[in-house]
């Protein structure tokens, strides 16, 4: 993935590059579904996301029958977050994620990049009393769910798309995540 800066409106780098520091390296088993990418572009989470979101999605992208494919998640801070929300969204502040699907159409497979702002991540965990590494894999699984097809603009799509996420957090090991806003966990 390229520097969220100055990424292009699909965040992809041109080739792939070695994993550097703060990065996990990608899971390459031919054949064995999708391939993620986590790049760490701030200080690590404790419980560390390095080395445990990358293997989690992973699994997560199986469990929702994504096939084979290539997904790049870009963990980031809210300054990088705003940018990319103003540049791809037109829209001003940070936000929680973003999703950038790089795929030629369904029939092309899982081809795409995620954001995930790792400080709002923070405010909502602490807010909702759970690691911030869960927060993560929860805005990461949202990601996912978007480059599957799954949409959360009318009420009957929000309700099945978030139960969804529950459902593979569940099987995860991780359990239910997503709190709307009128919940009172």
């Amino acid at each position: 993935m390229s520097d969220p800066l100055t990424a292009n409106a699909s965040l992809a780098a041109d080739a792939p590059a070695a994993p550097g520091e703060g990065e996990e390296p990608a899971s390459p088993r031919p054949g064995s579904g999708c391939e993620v990418d986590v790049e760490l572009n701030v200080e690590d989470t404790d419980p560390p996301l390095h080395g445990w979101l990358g293997p989690l999605l992973e699994r997560a992208a199986a469990l929702a029958g994504a096939g084979a494919g290539r997904l790049g998640v870009s963990l980031v801070d809210d300054a990088a977050m705003t940018v990319l929300h103003e540049t791809y969204r037109g829209e001003p502040g940070t936000t929680d994620v973003l999703t950038f699907d790089l795929s030629d159409g369904p029939a092309d497979g899982l081809d795409g990049d995620i954001a995930v702002c790792v400080d709002e991540a923070a405010r909502q965990a602490a807010r909702r009393e759970h690691d911030v590494r869960d927060e993560v894999l929860l805005y990461a699984v949202h990601g996912l769910m978007h480059l599957l097809g799954e949409d959360d603009h009318e009420a009957d799509a929000f309700e099945r798309m978030h139960r969804r996420e529950d459902e593979l957090l569940t099987r995860l090991g991780v359990g239910p995540r997503f709190w709307k806003r009128d919940d009172k966990r």
